[in-house]
Order: C-alpha cells, then sequence, then structure tokens
C-alpha cells in the first residue's frame, strides 16, 4: 500500500498542509488570508493547494494517495479514534461545531471540500480531543448541575491530544520505557498552551476543558479565571456574549498584559525594562508553573516533566522560570543543557528529569491515516 498521504489543518482564515510519503514531507505550505477576496472560502483554498500539489504544474502530484488526514479539535466523546469520514461522520463534525465554533466548522468545510475534490480517497478526522478520552470522570467532571451538563455536554475535553500522544510516545523511547509505562507531565507551549498529566501512557488529566480556552495563560487566551468576570462584563460592561468571547480569546493572556501575543517580543521588552511585559511573562510562567506542579501531585513516579510545540521547543527562559520554582522536588533545569535545546531534532535531556521533545503532529495524523485505510 502506498503511504503517500496530505495533511489537512484548516483554521478561520489559514490552512496548513502537508503531502508526505513515510517520513519525509514531499511538499507544504499554508494559503493565508481566507475570507479575502484573493481566498473567499476554504474550498478557493484548497482549489490553490491542488493546484500546487498537481504535476503539471511542478508539483509531486496526488497519484497513489492512500488518504488524506484532516486535524478536526473537537470529537466530543463521540470520536475517540481517528475515524473514517462518511456522511454521517461529516454530519457528526458538524453537530460537534457548537463545542467548538471557532474550529470545527472550517475544518469541515476542508472535509466537504476534499471529499467532493477526491472522491475515491479515504478522508480521516484525527481528533485532538481524542488523546483524552481516557481521562477519568473525576477529573473531566464540571461541579454544575447534572441535568445542564449533560444537555450540553459541559465537561472537560482537552485538545492538543495528538500532539502530547507522539511526544508521549517519542518520551518514552528517549527514556527506554514502554509506552505503558510512560508517567509524565507534557507542556505544550506555543501560542495557545497546555499541560497534561500523562499515566501509564494515558492522559489522565489536561488543563484545556470544554474549549482550548481554559488552563493556563496563553498568547491571546485568558485561560483560567473567575466565571463571574463574564457575569460582572456583561452586568457592569454591557458586553454581549460575542464580546466576552472575542476578549478571552483575543484579547487576554500575553496579548492583553503586553499588548501583543508573541513571547520572543514580549521577553525582549522586558529585558529592556518594560514593566507590562515583565509582569506579562511573570503570569505566563507563574501559571505554567502552578499547572505543572499541580499534575506532578497527581501522577506517582513521574519520570519527566517534558516541554514541547514552538515555545516550549525553542525558548530555554520560559523552561528556567518554569522549572525554577520545582527544583526542589528535582525537576530544575541544568544551565547550559537547557540553553543548547534549540528546535532540537530530537529528543534532550535538559535536567536530570526534565526534557524537550519536538512534536510532530502531521507526522502523527499521516500514520493514523494510513492505520485507519490499512485496516
Amino acid at each position: 500500500m502506498s503511504s503517500r498521504v496530505l495533511v489537512v489543518n484548516a483554521g478561520s482564515s489559514s490552512l496548513k498542509f502537508q503531502l508526505r510519503e513515510g517520513a519525509d514531507v514531499l511538499l507544504k505550505g499554508t494559503v493565508e488570508r481566507i475570507g479575502s477576496a484573493e481566498v473567499p472560502d476554504h474550498a478557493a483554498a484548497l482549489e490553490q493547494v491542488m493546484g500546487a500539489l498537481r504535476s503539471d504544474r511542478g508539483g509531486p502530484g496526488l497519484d497513489g494517495l492512500a488518504g488524506v488526514g484532516h486535524r478536526v479539535v473537537q470529537g466530543g466523546t463521540r470520536y475517540t479514534d481517528p475515524t473514517l469520514v462518511d456522511d454521517d461522520v461529516e454530519a457528526g463534525i458538524a453537530e460537534l461545531s457548537a463545542l467548538a465554533p471557532l474550529h470545527n466548522p472550517p475544518q469541515l468545510a476542508a472535509v466537504r471540500a476534499l471529499r467532493a475534490a477526491l472522491p475515491d480517497v479515504p478522508q480521516v478526522a484525527v481528533f485532538d480531543t481524542a488523546f483524552h478520552a481516557t481521562i477519568p470522570p473525576r477529573a473531566a467532571t464540571y461541579a454544575v448541575d447534572r441535568d445542564v451538563a449533560q444537555r450540553y455536554g459541559l465537561r472537560k475535553y482537552g485538545f492538543h491530544g495528538t500532539s502530547v500522544q507522539v511526544v508521549t510516545r517519542r518520551a518514552a523511547e528517549f527514556l527506554g520505557v514502554p509506552p505503558e509505562e510512560a508517567d509524565l507531565v507534557v507542556a505544550h507551549v506555543g501560542n495557545g498552551v497546555s499541560v497534561t498529566a500523562v499515566q501509564g501512557g494515558r492522559s489522565v488529566d489536561t488543563t484545556m476543558g470544554l474549549t482550548p480556552l481554559a488552563g493556563v495563560a496563553m498568547g491571546t487566551r485568558s485561560g483560567d479565571v473567575d466565571p463571574a468576570i463574564v457575569m460582572t462584563l456583561v452586568r457592569e460592561a454591557g458586553m454581549s456574549a460575542q464580546q466576552v468571547d472575542d476578549l478571552l480569546n483575543k484579547r487576554s493572556g500575553l496579548q492583553g498584559l503586553a499588548g501583543e501575543s508573541d513571547v520572543r517580543s514580549v521577553q525582549a521588552r522586558a529585558r529592556e525594562g518594560d514593566a507590562a511585559a515583565r509582569e506579562a511573562m511573570e503570569v505566563y510562567c507563574y501559571r505554567l508553573t502552578a499547572a505543572v506542579g499541580s499534575f506532578l501531585a497527581l501522577v506517582p513516579r513521574v519520570r519527566a516533566v517534558v516541554f514541547t510545540a514552538g515555545v516550549g521547543e525553542n525558548d530555554a527562559a520560559v523552561r528556567a522560570a518554569v522549572c525554577a520554582p520545582l527544583a526542589h522536588l528535582g525537576f530544575g533545569v541544568e544551565d547550559a543543557a537547557n540553553d543548547a535545546a534549540r528546535g532540537p531534532d530530537a529528543a534532550v535531556r535538559i535536567g536530570e528529569r526534565v526534557l524537550v521533545v519536538p512534536t510532530d503532529e502531521e507526522a502523527e495524523i499521516a500514520a493514523q491515516v494510513l492505520a485507519v485505510v490499512s485496516r
């Protein structure tokens, strides 16, 4: 069977893709400004992708394509494994859009467009929430009215699951233990940030919840806040639900505290003495430390704290700041090793029990697609 897989990750205003054959990336790219006059919708974006892939235009071609893998953020409790897309699954993803209104609709648009463009090629949905399906009820249940929660699907789902899954496997390989003995705390630190407690290779808790807004402070998202803030903003500021949603998702986190969301820029300003930037980084790192520390209490015999994703793999200062208060527990970093670990190609140790492990969600999605279509 061919190992050629097209991986698609559609966002609200951009679409990333990779054409992979085994471990090789044949072509990758991003279509931006979806919704503009140049790229009016996701179907138009995928037309650009298909054009770039065509062999008669200099691309690698789609001959022998084994399948297309779609990253889908929200699978709810319905989809806990990579799933071959048919009409019923497409409808299910649409129904779950209420739980992920910023994410599922553009991903569904990509699924529909590629099912139409490549009707004979299997389409597989790989869900961000799937890895977290093992979180036990005591961790997934919100202490709100049970009937209301069940009616509206209010529970912790967790996200970044595909990333945490591949990182868990890679960390286990590095540590020389089977995946079922991987006891870790994984910090996925990018523009979106989450921390996951992994016991026996399975997710047992994570900081993101019903949506990716929950948990620690992020680039533009607030993370956890007192729920009464929402009511206060509605009552006292006269804000609509959409305005509050926009505030917490797009104008909070580093963006809200420092006026920009890029960690590198905020850190540079902090080093130059900018008080708002310094406070923003202190809040950002403190919340990460608190999350990692709380999860260390949940997983007996934690083998390692693992950093991954854009900031986690490249930012030594953030890793040092997060781990410094954990050093007395055995999770400190060694300065030289930490400073040297910038975008490593493979897992590296930066402390006796601290690792940096590069993630590769596209490779994981491609592998899951091949597993599904080979059944």
